[in-house]
């Protein structure tokens, strides 16, 4: 039987004295997770002003020298979206004209991921759009966790890292679901396929997958499962929880299939419209995401909603990185 590993870092984290040349700066998106990242690594947060003229335009002012530096700026894809993908590309160009020696954003849930091909007559690309707007702001290098497709690498002419939360994952199963053993890991739809069976033989157990069956768009005609959860515990798995209701409907089915309990795993808790009266609702043991994007207002709303941190992995990378070490090592592995 595999165990999760916990591997302490290779190297030592950031000191002032050994790496001087490194400069960590957050967007409001999610200033929290760059406190956190900054801790990990033993540095300050840079100081950047952001704020907003009376007719919406984003205004940033950077506080403090990044001549030469190497810049990591973190910001999700969340909350006002649009404005939070402004306010980053305008950070970047602002570094880059400062004579940034180069500049990497760091952004753990990508805005934009889920319209990442023509799926139907004049549909645009905008996954590919971003990928574009970031180069041409002028960042040099992209990090971010569970893309929705990993083919949106290929959009980018820069290096991009894709950081993965299922080491996480694995090891929060482990530590908080006692019958893992006897678990089904399932994907709501059967595009999570190949991300539910990686789990499922890691944790050496079964996997079964949804089909969902469309009379109209947006609307779920009906649901088959494909795959036996009878007298098991049933964990979803998803890279993305935004309105919840497709994962709601397949824990009530699940339930019908004799499951014993279902838990739903997602990356990135979105959570926008009904979705957090349809979580209190539900039939969830607990909905576990990661924080890639805030949560704290969510789990009070919430208390089925469960957070696992991965600020650890993120400063990780910015520090193996910075380096010039290999990334891969995180792939597979939590650092402690």
């Amino acid at each position: 039987m595999l165990k999760s590993t916990r591997v302490q870092s290779s190297g030592p984290l950031i000191e002032q004295g050994r790496m001087p040349n490194i400069k960590v700066f957050a967007g409001t998106s999610h200033t929290d997770l760059a406190q956190k990242i900054c801790d990990r690594l033993g540095i300050e947060l840079g100081k950047v002003i952001t704020k907003k003229f009376s007719n919406g335009e984003c205004c940033v002012e950077v506080g403090e020298s990044v001549r030469g530096e190497d810049v990591y700026i973190v910001q999700s894809g969340c909350r006002e979206i649009n404005d939070m993908l402004m306010e980053l590309l305008i950070m970047i160009n602002a570094c880059k004209i400062a004579s940034a020696c180069r500049v990497t954003a760091v952004i753990p849930c990508f805005p934009y991921a889920r319209q990442d091909k023509k799926d139907k007559s004049r549909a645009p690309i905008s996954a590919k759009l971003v990928a574009n707007m970031l180069s041409v702001a002028g960042a040099d290098h992209i990090i971010t966790m569970d893309l929705h497709a990993s083919q949106i690498q290929g959009f980018f002419d820069i290096p991009v890292d894709n950081l993965y939360a299922e080491p996480a994952v694995l090891r929060w199963i482990k530590d908080n679901i006692p019958d893992w053993r006897n678990c089904c890991i399932v994907s709501p739809d059967a595009g999570g396929a190949k991300r539910v069976t990686a789990i499922a033989d890691r944790l050496n157990v079964d996997f079964a997958l949804i089909h969902k069956e469309r009379k109209k768009a947006n609307e779920v005609a009906s649901m088959v499962l494909v795959g036996d959860v009878k007298e098991r515990v049933a964990i979803l798995v998803d890279d993305m929880a935004d309105t919840c209701g497709t994962v709601c409907h397949a824990a009530e089915k699940l339930l019908e299939a004799g499951a014993t309990k279902v838990y739903a795993i997602c990356t990135h808790g979105i959570f926008s419209g009904p979705a957090v009266s349809r979580i209190n609702n539900s039939m969830f043991e607990a909905v576990v995401v990661t924080n890639t994007t805030p949560q704290a207002q969510n789990m009070k709303d919430a208390p089925k909603i469960k957070c696992i941190d991965i600020s650890m992995i993120l400063a990780e990378a910015v520090r193996r990185t910075h380096n010039g070490e290999s990334v891969s090592f995180l792939f597979a592995h939590v650092p402690i």
